[in-house]
């Protein structure tokens, strides 16, 4: 894998290294996650505006997205 050096102001350092922290990976992955969506979505299908907004915005505390599709779909119909 190569290394690649960016800029930025420290508090978005830190807020990166937070956010990578809260969702147990690193900042080197969340970026790759991220240019990967801007590039093309998953499959090469490309991500729509809105998805591209949301991205990110929920927080699963800990669950995985499976889990809490389940929960919502439970909830939506009364389970």
């Amino acid at each position: 894998m190569a290394k690649l050096t960016l800029n930025a102001d420290r508090e978005v350092i830190e807020q990166a290294k937070r956010l990578a922290a809260e969702r147990k990976t690193s900042v080197s992955a969340m970026f790759s996650r991220f240019i990967r969506a801007l590039a093309g979505g998953r499959n090469g299908k490309p991500v729509g505006k809105l998805a591209r907004r949301a991205s990110g915005v929920i927080d699963l505390k800990g669950r995985s997205h499976k889990d809490v599709l389940a929960d919502s779909l439970k909830d939506k119909y009364r389970l």
